[in-house]
């Protein structure tokens, strides 16, 4: 059973993706990322990966026979990338050189250009889940990208008030965002030529660090060759800074938000990186409970001026290891 099911109640698409069900269990002495393995070169730096099993695919199977009048479903249609950061079994981003990192953008740029010539693909996103507070069962590096042949309703809310903000103001509405936390500076965890780190006023997490271009552009293939270098760098400065505040490998959702493809009348988006990390102190997790998910009503049990302070501290401890 694989198919996009019409939920009416929000006018949102669901993926049914039973299939993945019958994922294996990875036995703990082996990793099909690890070179050796037969299921990658036996020698890469970056690697991109066909998902073995997909929740969207190119050539999705026939739906199954439940949609009616009211009911409605579509083909499953898109991609499943996985995203190999390393051959390197144990690191992580933090880890890995700025030099290694920019081989990786370079390789999410090709992905996203070659996913989105696909004129049925609406929309390419970047993501990566790390720890196993996020569900995360394969330690080897990596993210993924999928390619949706809907937008998702989070991205229509945004594009919804980008293009009502640019209407009332004439601005870009993260122009503006990143413009006021500047001027305020409480927020801001550090800077760059090309990129700004900061907590958002209305952070939904504790530690939700956004990392927002310092130039307004829509998509990650449009960087120019220093913000892809600087990119890497205040990639690998953000997850070292993450690392550092609680000393131990901090989990969280890393997601890239571009605008959508082959989509007519876009308001004019800013690229922008989001983190969701689910810890709220070194040994206390955030879980999204019933208000946060039931209703869309997030409640952060600490002040984002409070957490910026303690990040600060955070990226200070990590540009001084020298790492």
């Amino acid at each position: 059973m694989a198919e996009l099911r019409f939920n009416p109640l929000i006018d949102d698409w669901v993926m049914i993706a039973s299939h993945r069900q019958n994922r294996p269990q990875m036995p703990k002495d082996w990793c099909p990322f690890c070179p050796g393995s037969g299921k990658v070169p036996d020698s890469y730096e970056v690697h991109k990966y066909d998902n073995d099993f997909p929740a969207l695919s190119q050539t999705p199977p026939p739906e199954d026979d439940v949609a009616n009048d009211f009911f409605r479903t579509l083909p499953s249609y898109g991609k499943c990338e996985v995203i190999l950061y390393s051959p390197e079994h144990t690191t992580t981003l933090k880890s890995l050189t700025p030099e290694h990192i920019r081989k990786l953008v370079d390789l999410w740029c090709e992905r996203f250009t070659d996913i989105s010539s696909d004129k049925k693909i609406k929309f390419v996103f970047i993501f990566e889940n790390k720890g196993e507070p996020v569900g995360v069962t394969m330690p080897h590096p990596h993210g993924q990208i999928y390619g949706y042949s809907v937008i998702p309703k989070k991205l229509e809310l945004e594009m919804n008030s980008f293009r009502k903000y640019e209407q009332e103001k004439g601005h870009c509405l993260m122009c503006d965002m990143h413009s006021e936390e500047e001027k305020d500076g409480r927020r801001i965890i550090f800077k760059n030529d090309s990129f700004t780190v900061f907590l958002p006023f209305f952070c939904e997490y504790p530690y939700g660090v956004y990392i927002v271009p310092n130039r307004h552009f829509k998509y990650i293939t449009d960087m120019t060759d220093k913000e892809k270098s600087d990119f890497a760098l205040t990639l690998k400065q953000t997850t070292g800074t993450l690392d550092c505040l609680f000393d131990t490998r901090f989990p969280y959702m890393m997601c890239m938000y571009n605008a959508p493809v082959n989509t007519e009348n876009l308001p004019d988006y800013h690229f922008h990186v989001a983190f969701y990390p689910p810890m709220r102190s070194k040994d206390k997790q955030k879980f999204n409970a019933s208000s946060e998910t039931g209703a869309w009503a997030h409640c952060n049990p600490v002040a984002p001026e409070a957490a910026s302070e303690e990040l600060r501290n955070a990226y200070e401890k990590f540009v001084r290891s020298g790492e």
